[in-house]
């Protein structure tokens, strides 16, 4: 395994001086965001496509710092039901690919989307109980009618592109959310939908990250190191449901963390472990979003944590002792 940032966290930083950072700190790979949620800070596919001396000069960017791209992440709910707001997203997914094509990267990282509750809606509709039935016609409409077609016909503009694995962040707010649900969309789509596993919207959900990475198998195709608090004070007394703003740390149900600060070493190679078991072995990419530590403290732990848990060599072909 390899050591990767998503790069977003330094948006204000230029390109060479993020890879300095993450040099000086020894990672090893990067996650370039491009689009989407993750903004277009260090990445605009879209120029770069249209301009060779551009484009030649972010590939030398990276060569610069001998770091390699990983994954493209352009998050993004490209099934919105206000037309204008899914059409700026699924722009920004296929530029994406199109970038990967050029880079020779064959991994793009997004979301799978949520659309309204029906063809009238113009805001997203997340339906999370089977009850009253009105929800379950949602549902019926989300997936049949809006969700796989889509993902169909984008999965093959994809693959047409050569990026062979569509890795979508299970995300609550979205239809895919948990490892049940992106199985359905990869059953109903194919093998180019897999998992981006982020155990930290698991962990919230009651979902154990390793019992999850069993059951998503060769369908993990990128992951992100973040972990959750789970705070059990405010959970008792109010689930885990939570809409309060994350700045609101001490009356949140959960929040995120930087890696080790959620859960402990044994916990992250419990999971590391089973990455491996599962077949897993590419990168842990760090996602920092912990508002109680600054950028720069939160990524040199993670770091740090993770040098401490990852298992680097490539697995063993034969046992000494066997």
């Amino acid at each position: 395994m390899k050591l990767s940032v998503l790069t977003n966290l330094f948006a204000d930083l230029s390109l060479d001086a993020t890879l300095a950072k993450c040099k000086a700190l020894g990672v090893e790979s990067v996650e370039i965001g491009c689009g989407g949620y993750p903004g277009k800070a260090h990445c605009d596919p879209e120029k770069l496509l249209a301009d060779p001396a551009a484009l030649d000069a972010f590939v030398k960017t990276l060569a610069k710092y001998d770091m390699d791209i990983c994954v493209l992440s352009a998050h993004g709910n490209a099934v919105h039901p206000d037309k204008s707001i899914a059409a700026r997203f699924d722009k920004d997914f296929r530029n994406a690919v199109l970038l990967a094509e050029r880079l020779g990267i064959d991994t793009v990282v997004t979301f799978s989307g949520c659309p309204g509750g029906s063809p009238e809606d113009r805001t997203p509709n997340w339906a999370t109980c089977a009850w009253p039935d009105d929800f379950l016609s949602i549902l019926d409409y989300q997936w049949n009618r809006v969700l796989i077609p889509y993902w169909k016909e984008a999965a093959a503009f994809a693959k047409d592109h050569g990026v062979s694995r569509i890795a979508f962040e299970m995300h609550p707010g979205f239809c895919v959310y948990n490892p049940e649900t992106l199985l359905r969309l990869r059953d109903a789509v194919g093998p180019v939908i897999g998992a981006n596993f982020d155990p930290s919207h698991l962990i919230w959900q009651g979902i154990d990250p390793v019992a999850a990475i069993r059951v998503l198998g060769d369908a993990i195709y990128h992951v992100h190191a973040k972990d959750t608090k789970v705070d059990r004070y405010n959970t008792a007394k109010f689930g885990v449901l939570d809409t309060k703003h994350y700045s609101d740390e001490i009356h949140r149900s959960w929040i995120f963390r930087t890696v080790g600060y959620g859960n402990g070493m044994d916990y992250w190679r419990d999971m590391i472990s089973n990455l491996r078991l599962c077949g897993y072995d590419r990168v842990l990419s760090i996602e920092h979003e912990d508002s109680l530590m600054t950028t720069d403290e939160g990524l040199s732990h993670a770091v740090a944590f993770l040098k401490e848990s990852m298992i680097r060599d490539p697995k063993p072909t034969s046992m000494s002792w066997a």
